[in-house]
């Protein structure tokens, strides 16, 4: 029987589809290891967002064919629906899966590996899970069309799991252990909007918020444009939402929102987090933000810092931009390399300015925190506010919800103690 290992690349709903493949490979009775160094067969859940994240799949591939020539390695998602024959020709792929392929992968890699012995349900209970937190995918796909991404091209028009069905898998997880489930999506914000009739976000919490055992529910990104004030007022009070919010602002310059396709401008996104920042003084807010889009002029560039010093944001993440193929942003010329690669590293600098700062107004508290990995050499948790909270020891297994209390608080680490 082979053993498995799964890596992925990119986003949150790249992590719900690769946990959804391990769960499925532990219920069929397969040898699921979390470092696939030594594994015989890497599904390997592939990243297109940038011309770096192609690169890290690239550099993946190539190194595993090197450190282990007998492991064989199947590769999944946008990169490989982008551009199949590319990967396809590169060491040690065996296989190549569209997106389309996902809702039965494990069987697809069970056939083309030989999986024939395997047993349903001959997983035990008391196996370590895959990861300490329930990834699930509620929704896939975007009808956006936003100038630099690729995405809608190789994941389609939006779709939404029912709410049932979403209903089940989240009972299921809570009864596996899972104390913390992240909701993900390619476009999260506009959940249920393919339904007849339609259905909504603030709908889907509220039906899962009531399931036994269900400790407590993260969301990943949030779109400023379909993040309405009920939603708000909803997810900035509810004791089951982890008070992290995380929207895709992209820029801070109404012209180069404009260029970009984005619908909102800079002030729905200044309201929005104003509003939960008013209701939720502890939540930690972070954004996405593009620098170097093509025609950002240095006026522009500081209209975008000058937004996020002053905005409540806790951190940001930085992406230079990355030119894709088929896009309509992709032929436009461009603002030099070293200019891109400054202004992101200030951005960079002042992203994690305001992490420290707001990392640091929580020294000598206690906070909930779940637990993310436990050893004799220490542990490592994550609070409700995305605050990774390093302790010397941790009896309390993986996958729980522990009370710590926070101490040193440095630029780039959190340490604290777990209460008894």
């Amino acid at each position: 029987m082979p053993s498995f290992s799964v890596r992925n690349f990119g986003c949150r709903v790249n992590r719900a589809e690769a946990f959804a493949w391990a769960e499925a490979f532990r219920e069929r009775g397969f040898r699921l290891e979390e470092d696939g160094g030594g594994s015989d067969v890497i599904l390997v859940n592939s990243c297109t967002l940038t011309g770096r994240a192609d690169r890290d799949v690239r550099r993946f591939i190539r190194k595993t064919a090197r450190d282990n020539p007998g492991t064989k390695i199947v590769v999944t998602g946008c990169y490989a629906e982008r551009a199949p024959a590319e990967i396809a020709g590169m060491p040690n792929v065996i296989a190549v899966l569209p997106n389309n392929a996902k809702a039965r992968l494990p069987e697809r890699v069970m056939e083309i590996v030989g999986g024939e012995g395997a047993r349903m349900g001959a997983a035990q209970e008391t196996e370590a899970p895959f990861r300490a937190r329930a990834f699930l995918k509620v929704q896939d796909g975007c009808d956006n069309r936003c100038t630099f991404c690729v995405i809608p091209s190789v994941r389609g028009k939006s779709a939404s799991v029912g709410p049932d069905e979403v209903k089940a898998r989240v009972r299921k997880l809570a009864a596996r252990g899972f104390r913390e489930i992240v909701l993900a999506g390619i476009h999260l914000s506009a959940y249920g909007e393919d339904f007849e009739p339609p259905g909504t976000l603030l709908g889907l919490l509220r039906e899962l918020e009531g399931i036994p055992g269900l400790g407590r529910v993260r969301l990943s990104s949030l779109d400023p444009g379909k993040t309405g004030g009920a939603l708000v007022e909803h997810i900035a009070t509810n004791p089951k939402i982890c008070q992290h919010f995380h929207l895709s602002l992209q820029h801070a310059s109404a012209r180069l929102l404009r260029l970009m396709g984005r619908a909102a401008e800079p002030g729905t996104c200044e309201r929005i987090l104003r509003e939960l920042r008013a209701r939720s003084p502890e939540a930690a807010l972070g954004a996405d933000v593009i620098v170097g889009f093509p025609g950002e002029t240095a006026a522009e560039f500081g209209e975008l810092r000058s937004f996020l010093a002053g905005s409540p944001l806790t951190y940001f993440h930085v992406f230079s931009y990355s030119p894709r193929p088929g896009t309509p942003a992709a032929g436009r010329p461009g603002v030099p390399a070293s200019v891109v690669r400054d202004r992101a590293m200030e951005l960079r600098r002042l992203s994690a300015e305001k992490d420290f700062l707001f990392r640091g107004q929580f020294e000598g508290r206690e906070l909930e925190a779940a637990v993310i990995h436990a050893s004799e050499r220490g542990a490592e948790l994550l609070t409700g506010n995305a605050i990774r909270v390093f302790a010397p020891s941790c009896r309390a297994p993986k996958c729980e919800l522990v009370r710590v209390a926070v101490g040193r608080v440095l630029p780039r680490r959190t340490e604290g103690e777990v209460v008894p």
